[in-house]
């Protein structure tokens, strides 16, 4: 049987926004934090510590039925939240151990492309959304990174391409509206 993870700290949370670039300007101009990257016109990164990102803004699609309704999944507030692992092979087991235990796997193992992460997103009792990651993406003054906008793709999302998904890969797909 697999053993519990150890969460070495809280990591990155990911809001499902409005406006993105009303979001980027408030997080960068109010708050102070430094954009790392963009997928396209979709999301973007930010950071305030040595991580590829501390916060990450995910763009609703432009009239969607649910832009006004209270949180849920494609509305305006928290999407998920993360906590850092250390490794590939600690987030295998992580794995196995929520499925032994029933807890459901909403998406991953995979690899996004912006911040080069490893994840694992499952559900808690209320539904929300939580991730264990392990090897983002560091900045620092010895590791430089220049922010940089990435397609909205299979490889912004995933690198393996779902290789590594231990349940179904999602409906996922480039937005198509616009």
């Amino acid at each position: 049987m697999a053993r519990r993870p150890k969460p070495q700290r809280i990591g990155h949370l990911v809001l499902n926004v409005r406006d993105l670039k009303a979001s980027v300007r408030f997080y960068t101009d109010i708050v102070g934090l430094t954009v790392s990257d963009y997928i396209a016109d979709q999301m973007a990164f930010l950071r305030c510590s040595d991580e590829h990102h501390d916060l990450g803004l995910a763009q609703i699609p432009p009239g969607s039925p649910l832009l006004q309704d209270i949180y849920r999944p494609q509305r305006p507030g928290l999407e998920h939240f993360a906590y850092r692992l250390e490794s590939l092979q600690e987030i295998e087991e992580a794995a196995q151990f929520l499925q032994d235990r029933g807890v459901e796997i909403v998406r991953g193992i995979g690899k996004h492309g912006p911040g080069e992460n490893l994840f694992l997103v499952f559900k808690d009792p209320d539904g929300n959304y939580c991730e264990f990651y392990a090897e983002m993406v560091q900045v620092t003054v010895d590791t430089p990174h220049t922010a940089r906008v990435w397609d909205n793709d299979l490889k912004a999302f995933d690198q393996w391409e779902f290789e590594k998904f231990v349940v179904p890969p999602p409906d996922w797909g480039p937005s198509t509206q616009s």
